[in-house]
């Protein structure tokens, strides 16, 4: 079977798709017009992507098998593939903790505003007058919305900061609530007046896509902080603005509208400067550890699929 790898791709992976006996091409660089015209030239049984765009026009004859190395597949044509026969597989799960670790490194950041302190020091400033005010977390609530691996990670370890946390899932029941020890919020404007920290875990399908508002925001209580290590498009961003603006709302991104595509780039947009709001790189998922994880797994898929023509966390059957 061959595999086209187009994107990074953990040499630890590389390793045991060449061992399990797979023709590997790997060409990191690959996007837009030159991924379909190599997948049109190699004719791949399998496709490996993160980060590019998977659209309709680049699927053919030769394709069986695209697997998404990491959670999120909303770059993917999963309807066009359906169509042409082709299954998509994702790795929900294996990059759950880093996620959960950088949500509680921009809560703790914007709690004890971390960035700004080394920014000041590294100006030649000392202000211990101005830095040492800070809330703390412990005691405080958390909202979370959704509760997938992430989110469950993300009550775990807001338990071991002695955190109360209310929890937004369609999906979990009022004895999983109590078995977790967590309270369950009735819909999102509950769980906004109700928590002094929010954080977005959840998916991005059409019924999440642009669902936090103004009446969202609108909801939150003064001073609130609003972490999304989800999906940008979860989050109406003029929205966000205006509650960071004018509501004393803090917020920690590590997505958001008009972010570069690219592993390096230039960033001219509005939170780009904000006070209120601190924006990491899209690097949730960007942990040894995690990307290892993802990469066994994507090679697990490609596995079986070629021993069965079974694929494993198939998302689009």
């Amino acid at each position: 079977m061959k595999v086209l790898v187009a994107d990074k791709f953990e040499e630890v992976g590389l390793e045991a798709l060449a061992d399990a006996g797979f023709e590997v091409v790997y060409d990191p660089a690959l996007k837009e017009e030159a991924l379909r015209d190599a997948i049109a030239e190699l004719k791949p049984d399998a496709l490996i992507v993160r980060s590019p765009l998977v659209t309709a026009e680049m699927l053919n004859d030769s394709l069986r098998l695209i697997v998404r190395a990491g959670a999120g597949y909303n770059t993917i044509d999963i309807d066009a593939a359906r169509e042409g026969g082709i299954r998509v597989s994702n790795c929900p799960g294996k990059n759950a903790a880093a996620v959960a670790e950088l949500t509680f490194g921009l809560i703790l950041s914007l709690d004890r505003r971390i960035p700004d302190n080394v920014f000041t020091l590294r100006q030649g400033k000392w202000n211990k007058k101005e830095f040492s005010q800070a809330r703390g977390i412990k005691g405080r609530t958390l909202g979370i919305i959704g509760l997938g691996h992430i989110g469950r990670l993300v009550v775990d370890r807001a338990k071991a900061f002695e955190m109360e946390v209310v929890v937004l899932s369609n999906h979990m029941t009022e004895q999983e609530a109590r078995d977790l020890g967590v309270s369950k919020a009735r819909d999102l404007l509950d769980l906004a007046r109700s928590s002094d920290i929010i954080a977005v875990t959840t998916s991005l399908t059409d019924k999440t896509r642009g669902m936090l508002g103004t009446e969202f925001f609108g909801a939150m209580r003064e001073g609130a902080f609003f972490v999304n290590t989800s999906r940008a498009e979860i989050v109406d961003q003029e929205a966000l603005l205006e509650a960071v603006s004018n509501k004393g709302i803090r917020a920690g991104l590590d997505v958001f509208a008009d972010e570069p595509a690219t592993p390096e780039g230039e960033y001219t947009g509005p939170l780009k400067d904000h006070a209120n709001v601190y924006c990491t790189h899209h690097i949730g998922a960007s942990t040894d550890e995690a990307q290892n994880a993802v990469a066994l797994e994507t090679v697990r898929i490609c596995v079986e699929f070629a021993k069965t023509g079974e694929a494993l966390n198939c998302v689009n059957l």
